[in-house]
């Protein structure tokens, strides 16, 4: 079998590590609304008047915990959409915010470009309970016509997002997208015309740069897991699965995205994705925020932080503490490495003087795929040599944590599919945060 490799988009995506996903809804300035107990209802549009808007303020506070990109959640289950789309009344164009006639994607578009954030859409395909349609993407009546124009509308909707706003970084699906076969919209034609080079998290199997559900909406990726795959999903995050770890011997290259919302997914109002007053107590801590990404771009993962905006239309001020001591403690730890050194095959770091490290960056070169399949990293302490760790997956990146060291050099090995790919060995020290 071929080895898989990653798209060109692919790689662009795995070198951004950290992303946010933002959500604001109706449920925002409604929150006793829930569309599955209140079928036939939404909440009107005049209910939707975020006063002091400001996506300047989102993408600023993103850069601060260190994203790369961010993800707007255009279209959540609602049905009410943020942009003023062409295909029905249910958007801000109905609503008093700045009079109907403000566009909250292309705000955020703009804001993105301003603080060099990669963007990304979330639009709903699954559920939208305005146009009475829940997952997988079905109309509830089971009318064949009506089944038909909320297809249309999909179609119109996403073309509209897709080609309004200029080149987008990641597409998501959240409940996958009901394939063509089974009654669904036909959407492939329109990425592969509109957006060639997105990501598409969930979308369909036939998209050239997809990506999976990490199986959990905690951050946290099983370890070993591999880019490639057997499997793809199209879940809607409500159950958690086990089987999302991908495979070394999987046929294609889709790696998995670790999702998490920012407060507490028990506590917190909707999941902890959407803002809720009085809802702060239940922010997860920045350390909370820190382990998380050693559990998921440390485990060859990419990190997608939640972020709510509140009824202002802003991130709440302690979001943005938690956001920023979270980015900081991150750019503390990894901003300038003890030493890196970088070869193929057995590569050795060798220290000036003896060093004290508790942190290693492993990474190889996944141009043509990942290769490598077991890895040890061995450290000279001056009386001998000790086996520090030993594991599995690389990929992108992973990041191994051990109880401080003080070494004059490192030995990494590793066995491979085939050639050793080039790699890179990389020493820190948490302490020195």
């Amino acid at each position: 079998m071929t080895r898989p490799v990653p798209t060109p988009s692919h790689r662009a995506w795995a070198n951004a590590e950290i992303g946010v996903i933002i959500h604001l809804d109706v449920q925002v300035f409604e929150p006793a609304y829930k569309f599955r107990e209140q079928r036939g209802y939404t909440p009107p549009p005049s209910v939707f008047n975020p006063h002091s808007l400001d996506t300047d303020q989102w993408i600023s506070t993103a850069a601060k915990a260190g994203a790369k990109y961010a993800v707007l959640v255009a279209k959540h289950c609602s049905g009410f959409s943020l942009w003023p789309t062409k295909a029905h009344s249910y958007s801000v164009a109905s609503s008093p915010w700045r009079g109907g006639k403000g566009d909250i994607v292309g705000d955020f578009i703009a804001s993105c470009a301003r603080y060099g954030v990669k963007p990304g859409i979330y639009a709903s395909a699954s559920c939208n309970a305005f146009l009475g349609v829940d997952n997988p993407g079905r109309v509830l009546s089971g009318d064949a016509a009506e089944q038909t124009r909320y297809n249309r509308i999909v179609e119109q909707q996403l073309t509209e997002l897709w080609s309004n706003y200029g080149e987008l970084f990641e597409i998501w699906f959240d409940g996958g997208v009901l394939p063509v076969r089974e009654g669904g919209p036909d959407i492939i034609p329109l990425l592969t015309r509109l957006q060639p080079n997105a990501v598409v998290f969930q979308g369909p199997h036939e998209c050239a740069s997809l990506l999976r559900w990490v199986g959990n909406e905690r951050g946290e990726a099983p370890y070993p897991c591999w880019a490639t795959t057997s499997i793809t999903t199209s879940d809607d995050g409500t159950k958690e699965r086990i089987d999302c770890a991908g495979s070394a011997d999987g046929d294609r290259w889709a790696p998995a995205e670790s999702d998490m919302p920012n407060r507490d997914q028990h506590k917190a109002f909707q999941g902890g994705w959407f803002w809720r007053k009085g809802d702060e107590q239940h922010l997860y801590s920045p350390e909370h925020l820190v382990e998380r990404y050693y559990q998921s771009i440390g485990r060859n993962s990419n990190l997608l932080l939640g972020m709510v905006i509140d009824d202002r239309g802003l991130v709440p001020d302690a979001d943005i503490a938690q956001f920023t001591a979270f980015g900081r403690t991150i750019a503390r730890t990894f901003e300038r490495a003890l030493g890196t050194t970088e070869g193929r095959g057995d590569i050795t770091l060798a220290f000036d003087t003896p060093t004290r490290i508790d942190t290693l960056v492993i990474a190889e070169d996944i141009t043509n795929g990942e290769s490598i399949r077991t890895y040890t990293v061995d450290g000279d302490t001056g009386n001998g040599t000790e086996r520090l760790c030993a594991g599995t997956a690389v990929g992108h990146k992973r990041i191994e944590r051990f109880a401080p060291r003080t070494v004059r050099s490192l030995t990494l090995s590793v066995s491979a599919d085939g050639e050793a790919p080039p790699m890179t060995l990389s020493a820190f020290s948490r302490g020195a945060a």
